[in-house]
């Protein structure tokens, strides 16, 4: 068996381990207020490190995980250890002041000058300003405080729109595993186009992807809430019995190779297109799983074991939408299932404001709503009716210029975001008009339209007109109908 996990060079600035240790448990252990001895922490995290796993995945919000890290790090040596942390705001302006005090917290945690990779996550696309944040973030990379930029459970559209935009991610941290296979699909294609990894989390689907579930009965009464969250997944991919499919798949594999059925699907993601590092959870002082994970680079699938395991996917069912989904729409596939209650907490991206005597209005901020005078979207009674809106970010940067697609989705964004501002829903939407300048821009854009109102179907026109002012390659413009039965 091989005696350190295998490492990938993915910048001048990373090399990792293939096999990141990740620290969400903290939070769990944490949880009813006793917090872990930070030196008495460290000591453990040294000692994955001193097994070649020095790759820690940590966030803002897994309990004291950058403090215990940052104690690891004081203490030198080398080869240092390397820290991931994530930073997790909640949506509103994100000025170069709130950017830089979220970057800066980071750094105070971790006891660092720099920290190796700073990965963003963002609840609503609907609210633009992630896409400021970004561009702050880029800005902190260039200044030296950030060595790489990341972000987490973005779909392919978004991930795309900030590379198309300039924005230097290198990697996005999805959830990836025999049941979740969403990211082996238009994510990874993404990344192989711009050059970007993925970093795979839920890899063994919360403890299910192992020996201990084959054969097993469906549990009735699931308390861990890793395993509520991973549960649904496995609702949601056709149930109990395709789930079993797969298990017995996964085992025949590793009889094969010697190894457990974690191994077989743990290393299933490693070697997926464009996947860096598969994300393993450490519950700091109690079991450790070193000598198990090594085996992850002790052997590789074949043609026929990918084969079985195909012929096993083919009896269940893809989970719905794109990665990060589970978060923002339904199915709410997390713990706690529906979000509802918590995107309807999150202000409303635009502050509605009266328009006459029975009407309302949003803007945006963009510099022309004043100086040619209309505003974004106004409601009349039950009807929205949004302007004609270009991808343009603060008051008049055109974002991602030569890319039609991002541009639509970014467009999209702003127009949903009017409608809910103003009490409506993505389904309230029934008409969109399309302004576009090169007829070889239709796929893109028609597949990003696609992608938001392939279920709803609006009415719609498409029209190629001469030209469009600046770098914009789409316009659109929108109606929504309130409060339809």
């Amino acid at each position: 068996m091989t005696a350190r996990p295998d490492r990938l060079t993915l910048s001048d600035q990373l090399t990792i381990s293939r096999a990141l240790t990740g620290l969400w448990q903290v939070a769990d252990i944490e949880k009813d207020g006793a917090v872990i001895d930070p030196e008495t922490g460290a000591d453990w995290l040294a000692a994955y490190a001193d097994q070649g796993f020095d790759t820690f995945d940590m966030a803002d919000h897994y309990g004291s995980s950058e403090i215990i890290a940052g104690h690891l790090l004081a203490r030198g040596g080398a080869p240092r250890p390397l820290a991931f942390t994530k930073w997790c705001p909640p949506p509103g302006p994100m000025t170069a002041e709130v950017v830089r005090a979220g970057v800066e917290e980071r750094l105070q945690r971790l006891q660092v000058d720099r920290i190796d990779l700073l990965q963003f996550h963002w609840w609503t696309f609907e609210h633009p300003e992630w896409l400021d944040a970004l561009h702050e973030l880029a800005r902190l990379r260039e200044e030296g405080l950030i060595a790489e930029l990341g972000v987490t459970n973005f779909d392919a559209a978004h991930l795309n729109l900030a590379l198309s935009d300039g924005v230097p991610i290198l990697t996005n941290q999805v959830s990836f595993s025999l049941i979740d296979r969403r990211a082996a699909g238009d994510l990874a294609e993404v990344c192989a186009r711009h050059g970007a990894w993925l970093l795979g989390y839920g890899t063994l689907n919360g403890g299910f992807l192992s020996d201990k579930w084959l054969d097993k009965p469906e549990p009735q009464d699931i308390s861990d809430w890793s395993k509520m969250k991973y549960h649904r997944f496995i609702t949601a991919a056709g149930g109990w019995d395709a789930f079993q499919g797969i298990l017995r798949a996964a085992a025949g594999i590793a009889r094969k190779h010697g190894v457990s059925i974690s191994n077989v699907a743990t290393r299933w993601v490693l070697e997926q297109t464009r996947v860096a590092g598969v994300i393993i959870g450490a519950r700091l002082g109690e079991a450790v799983h070193t000598a198990d994970n090594l085996r992850l680079f002790s052997f590789a699938l074949d043609a026929e074991d990918r084969a079985a395991l195909d012929a096993a996917f083919a009896a269940t069912t893809p989970i719905p939408g794109d990665c990060g989904d589970e978060y923002r729409k339904p199915p709410f596939l997390t713990a706690s299932g529906d979000l509802s209650h918590h995107l309807d907490a999150i202000p409303k991206p635009f502050t509605p404001e009266p328009a006459g005597v029975s009407s309302t209005r949003v803007l945006t901020g963009s510099y022309w709503e004043d100086e040619a005078g209309y505003c974004r979207a106004q409601r009349i009674g039950d009807r929205v009716l949004v302007s004609g809106t270009t991808a343009i970010a603060g008051l008049d940067r055109p974002v991602a210029p030569q890319d039609a697609g991002a541009q639509t989705t970014y467009i999209l964004d702003r127009i949903i975001a009017a409608v809910i501002s103003l009490g409506g829903r993505v389904e309230d939407i029934a008409r969109t008009r399309i302004y576009i300048t090169d007829e070889a821009d239709v796929l893109a854009i028609s597949r990003a339209h696609g992608r938001v109102f392939g279920q709803i179907k609006p009415a719609n026109t498409l029209v190629r007109v001469a030209g469009l002012i600046g770098d914009h390659r789409v316009e659109i413009e929108a109606e929504a109908i309130l409060n339809r039965i």
